[in-house]
């Protein structure tokens, strides 16, 4: 019998290599970067989400109640939860203030019947301090979490208003701010007569007309409501006719005539220009001459 050949064996495979686990550096997503690019903490994140979920709540807590005609004792019950909370009046920042007094602001803005922030009256808070001279307007707003921003826009003092012998600090539109004592008075413009402080703005326009004659004006008086009289800080008084044009027609002439001629300051009483395209001078009295004596000699006197 023949013998089979013997069947050579396999060669054997190698065993596969172990791959070597390569630990790759794993890339930050989206979202990580732009949490790391916001300017907040995770802790300040934290805090901004619990109160956007609160007031969010608060929201449609709100909503509810007034939908079903729940009483507003609700809705103020939910304002007091959103308070504890954490959005509740703590801080109050005021911007503005010059003359008027700081603590004034303060007690107005935190006469509240609760602190929790949706319960601040805004518009209250604005009323109160609109009450007060100084102030021509007030913006009042809230800053959540806990802070309240006032800005207080102050009146300008723009002229003194002399009457019956009161001294009173007013604005460019006439509104009274405070007295004031003839020994500190503002270097300020100085009105005399009885409305004389509604009529400041006229008053500034009359003297743009004259704008040389400005700075010489010690006062100007309001002469029964219709007309001004002009006194220089030379002792002359300026006589102008009524109506707005006439006067300003009548002060650019006599402002055109002192450059000319030199009318102020030569012993002058007064001028009026209340008559058209004339002017009515009026000098000082004369002093009176020692009279003669007995001995029969002769007194000088004027020609």
């Amino acid at each position: 019998m023949s013998r089979k050949p013997a069947r050579k064996p396999a060669p054997r495979r190698a065993p596969p290599k172990k791959r070597q686990a390569v630990r790759r550096s794993r890339k930050p997503g989206m979202l990580d970067q732009l949490m790391g690019a916001l300017p907040f903490t995770p802790a300040t994140l934290q805090r901004l989400a619990t109160w956007s979920i609160v007031g969010v709540t608060g929201v449609v807590a709100l909503g509810v109640a007034n939908w079903f005609g729940v009483p507003a004792m609700a809705g103020t019950a939910a304002s007091e939860v959103i308070g504890e909370a954490g959005l509740r009046l703590e801080k109050i920042n005021i911007t503005g203030l010059r003359r008027m007094d700081q603590m004034t602001v303060y007690k107005q803005a935190l006469d509240q019947k609760s602190r929790a922030m949706p319960l601040v009256d805004l518009a209250a808070v604005r009323a109160r301090l609109l009450q007060y001279p100084w102030v021509e307007d007030a913006r009042v707003s809230r800053r959540l979490p806990d802070t309240l921003t006032i800005h207080i826009v102050e009146r300008e003092p723009a002229a003194i208003w002399q009457n019956h012998g009161q001294l009173m600090l007013i604005d460019p539109k006439g509104a009274l701010l405070e007295p004031v004592s003839r020994e500190a008075m503002p270097d300020l413009p100085l009105l005399i007569g009885d409305n004389a402080n509604h009529q400041e703005e006229a008053r500034r326009k009359l003297m743009d007309a004259a704008p040389a004659l400005k700075p010489l004006v010690k006062a100007a008086i309001w002469i029964g409501n219709r007309r001004w009289d002009l006194v220089f800080d030379t002792g002359e008084r300026l006589m102008l006719p009524e109506g707005e044009m006439e006067a300003a027609d009548a002060l650019r002439r006599f402002a055109e005539m002192d450059a000319k001629d030199g009318l102020l300051g030569k012993g002058k009483t007064s001028f009026d220009l209340r008559v058209p395209e004339r002017m009515f001078v009026c000098c000082r009295a004369a002093k009176p001459q020692p009279a003669a004596t007995s001995t029969g000699n002769v007194s000088q006197g004027q020609e």
